[in-house]
């Protein structure tokens, strides 16, 4: 198993699947400005050194942010240029909040079939429906929900959302993935506070990475806050392992 080529895939296939409608281009930066809640569709990817000094790229970042009404954060990887951006970022004050670990799953071919109890199923939704559910359960605004429905419904990267509910209706996790070609990222995994520690998660998840199976996936990745270990406890029980961290960093202190 190359894990970097594979770690590599999942960074490109995650910055495809995650493109908001506003996004735009600075020397060799990708920036993106959706008002969700979602730090991956409103940051500064650095994906190239560009011609210009760290500074100027920086100033001109921060004017499109300001436009945009948003506050400036860029997205640190191990793959973001130059190769010293964190330190130099660090150098300047900037604050370093949110890490994530990107977990990956080499292969499908392994995985259980997901096994339903009595009166439970699986349900797709549409992307209206999807970003409400996930909106509320993360105490997202009105904006912010609709800035997450306009994202899923205009990205490149068809996404699927998905809800486990009982015979009576009740939401029991959801969850949705974005397949590209052989690879698949799950994404908004959640469950209920009142329905935590009961396998629906891992039950959602199984069923989401077999639905991506059948039509080609042959691999998988995700991402999980670094310090959310009951997460990725249930990841890791599905096969995934961990391929890389990134974190942000912000000059803005209501972002620290």
């Amino acid at each position: 198993m190359d894990l970097q080529a594979l770690a590599r895939r999942a960074e490109d296939a995650g910055l495809n699947a995650s493109t908001p409608p506003q996004q735009q281009r600075i020397e060799g930066w990708l920036i993106r400005l959706s008002p969700g809640k979602a730090k991956r569709s409103r940051c500064v990817n650095a994906l190239d050194e560009g011609s210009l000094p760290l500074d100027e790229l920086l100033a001109r970042c921060a004017g499109a942010f300001a436009a945009a009404g948003l506050p400036l954060c860029v997205r640190v990887t191990p793959f973001s240029r130059p190769l010293d951006l964190d330190a130099r970022l660090a150098a300047q004050g900037w604050s370093s909040f949110d890490p994530a670990d990107v977990m990956v799953l080499p292969t499908l071919d392994a995985l259980p079939a997901p096994e339903l109890a009595a009166g439970l199923h699986v349900e797709a939704v549409d992307a209206t429906a999807y970003a409400r559910v996930v909106g509320g359960l993360r105490g997202s605004s009105a904006g912010e929900i609709a800035a997450h429905a306009q994202r899923l419904q205009e990205s490149p990267v068809p996404y699927r959302g998905h809800c486990l509910r009982d015979a009576a209706g009740s939401l029991l996790a959801c969850g949705q993935f974005a397949r590209e070609g052989g690879i698949v990222g799950l994404y908004d995994i959640f469950t209920p506070p009142e329905q935590r520690g009961r396998g629906h998660a891992r039950t959602l998840c199984l069923a989401l990475l077999q639905a991506a199976r059948a039509e080609g996936a042959t691999e998988a990745y995700l991402q999980v806050g670094s310090d959310n270990e009951l997460a990725q406890r249930v990841y890791r029980r599905l096969g995934f392992v961990f391929a890389y961290r990134y974190h942000y960093r912000s000059p803005l202190p209501e972002l620290r």
